[in-house]
């Protein structure tokens, strides 16, 4: 019993090592079923981009194909061409000996007459066989006539004296003279060159023959014939010459085909000639107009900022006073100053986009953005004016419009300010109407219809045809009693008509006006961020430290005033030099930025900050300027916003609080020790060492790999945002993606770069890649950091 009971227990010991072993058993099976998806993952993945590869192959291939075909093509065409070159010199050749064969028939012929003649005089005697040898005469001079009759090209015997002794028919088909006439003439007289015709008859005899001498025949009709002279002598049965026999081949065909190639060739050297002249003057012509247009572009640029620069100091200035304790004839003053400063804006600001629309400078974004949000702040701005007339807002919005479409929400706004501007200008009492409806919608697009309505002064009829033209008013009075240029609506319909819209306007005076206007969208699924509002001044929000860099005391001094009604910390630098200095020894939460300045301007200063410091504190640009070429170019050198001077106090404060939340945002993956910024680590080890089996080799190299390519896609990258080639960093873009993973960087940074790719690819949403591509740089450079000192660690142990 005692024996069973040992040998139970082993049984049992026995049985539990084997469930531990088949645990393992299964653990392994598990990990390897584990690695085996993750290497079926990769394989797919290796299969897409082989998949991609090979369409590329088939895309060269096809290429290929094309360029093969189109040289068999000209092969064959030069083929062709070869084949009747070889055919017209087998012509050639075939007629001269078919010409030496005339020749010699015409010897033997010659001969033959001689040898009759002599047989003749031997024979006067016996009159049978003198009969008998003229008729075998006859029938051999028919022969020699009938091969000579046969040539196609004229063909004359002639005398040591140059008379013409027998010809063919073709000699009197080129001639227009008979036989007769043409019989013991001079053969040089039908000819245009006689004395030519002269000297080449004598070079026969001279040489014993002449070949493919060029002369003209003469038509009695006044005709011309080119020929080429063919002539060899001919002999007695003693060897003396009596005489030449000419063929002169007809080139007129030929000579006239040359003739037309020649011709041909002049006249397309001519045009190439006038073609490049042409160019010159048209390059010359766009060259004047470019410069012209620059000239004007910089005329208003410098407009602009001349006029914008005083008028900023002035009207932020009344602002500030406005601000402070006052008697009511001082506020009374100030408030004239303000609302002259405001009217005068507003004629800078039609002024410079009318030349806008004049120079073909006016541009139209397409971007997702939310209407109805859009027209609501747009019309927030209207409510104190409408409030101080005692007037009703009336709003009316259609629900069924689409949350977000795609169009130029500034435009839009630039179009319905002005308009309710008007309306609110022109009307004493009653109510101002807005009202957006959708009119039409389709999976593509919606077309949505506008219109502004007021119980305003109303337009003359006579007046209603003219109200879109440059500079014109319903009357004569309405500048002297409601002040305005007359370019408003001219502005509205330059900015709704290029963007495919139509606008119309109904009115009655004394009873009001309805301006109407129709404009298509295209309809999105994207999402759209809401632009923050203007906010109210928060005390709680304070320990901001703005750098003003700015060169105009009087602007130094405004800004400094307003930043420190905000409770915001200022220091003022007064060029881009000294603002790169005071940035390398402190840091800021923002920067405004001024645009012209000497030493440093504005967008070299940005550029400066951005490509060489590496540093992403938000820059807003502070302009005069509100020229688009500028604008563009804020964007292209990393700014992130601008603010058009005078500088609206309250639009500043919201722009500032929403780029430093913004930033606050941004950083959450920050944690504050000993009030020194220490970052997280943005890389993890846990994916190489499970696929790697932490081999330390294999893990190395691919580091060493990821620090190699790294630094020269971030390059590539910044690159191509400064020189503007999507298409390059969409390409750098997918490069980099796949290796967030490999160094464990969490999703949300390849999701960030996949953003990246989309808007480079569409060519959509372009202000936020500048934003995205930084972040990346920053993120990346960090992984490079901390993977180094990885590297090191695993190279020591």
């Amino acid at each position: 019993m005692i024996l069973a009971n040992k040998e139970l227990i082993f049984q049992n010991i026995e049985k539990e090592k084997r469930a531990a072993e088949l645990i393992l058993a299964n653990k392994e099976l598990v990990f390897q079923n584990e690695e085996k998806g993750k290497r079926a993952a990769e394989l797919i993945i290796a299969d897409k981009e082989l998949i991609f590869q090979n369409d590329e192959k088939e895309k060269r291939a096809a290429e290929l194909i094309i360029a093969d075909k189109e040289l068999v093509y000209q092969t064959k065409e030069k083929e062709k061409r070869a084949a009747e070159l070889k055919i017209a010199d087998k012509e050639l050749v075939f007629q001269n000996e078919e010409k030496e064969k005339r020749a010699a028939e015409l010897k033997i012929a010659a001969k033959e007459l001689i040898f009759q003649n002599e047989e003749k005089e031997k024979r006067e005697i016996a009159n049978k066989e003198l009969e008998k040898f003229s008729y075998s005469l006859k029938l051999a001079s028919q022969y020699s006539l009938s091969l000579i009759e046969a040539s196609l090209d004229p063909l004359i015997t002639i005398s040591p004296e140059g008379k013409i002794t027998d010809m063919n028919h073709a000699t009197v088909n080129i001639t227009g003279i008979t036989r007769e006439k043409l019989t013991d003439t001079d053969f040089f007289d039908y000819f245009t060159e006689p004395q030519k015709a002269r000297e080449v008859y004598q070079e026969v005899f001279a040489n014993g023959s002449v070949a493919d001498y060029p002369l003209t025949v003469r038509h009695k009709d006044g005709k011309l014939t080119d020929v080429l002279f063919n002539g060899s002598v001919y002999k007695d049965d003693r060897g003396k010459v009596i005489g030449v026999v000419v063929v002169a081949r007809d080139i007129t065909d030929q000579k006239r085909i040359a003739t037309e190639l020649t011709e041909a060739i002049v006249f397309a050297e001519l045009a190439t000639q006038l073609a490049e002249e042409a160019k010159i003057k048209a390059e010359n012509a766009t060259r004047i107009a470019e410069n012209a247009v620059k000239a004007k572009q910089q005329f208003l640029s410098n407009m602009s900022h001349e006029i914008r620069t005083p008028m900023n100091a002035i009207i932020g200035f009344t602002k500030v006073l406005l601000k402070t304790d006052l008697s009511a004839k001082q506020k009374e003053y100030l408030t004239s100053i303000k609302l002259s400063g405001d009217a005068l804006i507003v004629l800078i600001n039609d002024i410079l986009d009318l030349a806008k629309v004049d120079a073909g400078k006016m541009t139209f974004e397409q971007i997702p953005f939310k209407m109805s949000v859009s027209i609501a702040a747009m019309l927030h701005l209207f409510e104190t004016k409408i409030q101080e007339k005692n007037l009703i807002l009336v709003k009316e919005y259609d629900d069924k419009i689409p949350e977000v479409l795609v169009g130029d929400p500034v435009r839009l706004h630039q179009i319905i300010l002005n308009l309710v501007s008007n309306a609110v200008k022109f009307t004493s009492k009653g109510k101002i109407s807005v009202s957006i409806q959708l009119l039409n919608e389709d999976d593509k697009k919606v077309t949505i219809q506008f219109s502004i309505s007021d119980t305003g002064i109303g337009i003359p009829k006579d007046k209603i045809d003219k109200i879109f033209d440059n500079f014109q008013q319903a009357s004569s009075d309405t500048a002297r009693l409601y002040g305005g240029t007359g370019l408003g609506l001219a502005i509205v319909k330059q900015l709704v008509e290029p963007q495919n819209g139509t606008i119309s306007v109904k009115s009655k005076i004394d009873v009001g006006s309805t301006f109407s206007f129709i404009l298509p969208f295209q309809k999105t699924k994207a999402d759209v961020e809401i632009e923050p509002g203007l906010v109210e001044l928060d005390p709680g929000i304070t320990n901001i430290k703005v750098l003003v860099v700015e060169d105009i005391a009087l602007n130094q001094l405004l800004m400094k005033t307003l930043l420190d009604d905000f409770g915001f910390e200022c220091d003022i630098a007064t060029n881009g030099k000294i603002a790169i200095e005071m940035l390398q020894a402190k840091s800021y939460n923002i920067i405004l930025m001024d645009l012209q300045m000497p030493e440093m301007n504005g967008f070299e200063t940005t550029e400066y900050i951005r490509f060489t410091m590496n540093s992403l504190v938000p820059i807003i640009a502070l302009t005069a300027d509100v020229t688009t070429a500028d604008l563009a170019k804020c964007k292209a050198v990393g700014m992130n916003d601008y603010i058009a001077k005078p500088v609206d106090d309250r639009l500043l404060y919201s722009k500032i609080i929403g780029f430093v939340k913004k930033n606050m945002l941004l950083n959450e993956n920050t944690v504050i020790l000993n009030d020194d910024k220490v970052k997280l680590k943005c890389t993890n080890m846990d994916f190489l060492k499970r696929h790697t089996k932490s081999n330390h080799a294999l893990m190395n190299e691919m580091i060493s790999l990821y620090l190699e390519q790294t630094p020269l896609l971030i390059k590539t990258m910044k690159q191509c945002l400064f020189t503007k080639d999507w298409n390059l960093l969409s390409t750098t873009i997918h490069k980099l993606i796949p290796s967030f993973s490999i160094v464990g960087m969490s999703a949300d940074f390849e999701n960030m770069a996949r953003k990246v790719q989309e808007y480079a690819g569409t060519q959509k949403q372009l202000d936020k890649i500048y934003n995205l591509v930084t972040q990346l740089e920053s993120i990346c450079n960090q992984a490079c950091m901390e993977l180094e000192e990885e590297f090191n660690l695993i190279k020591n142990t």
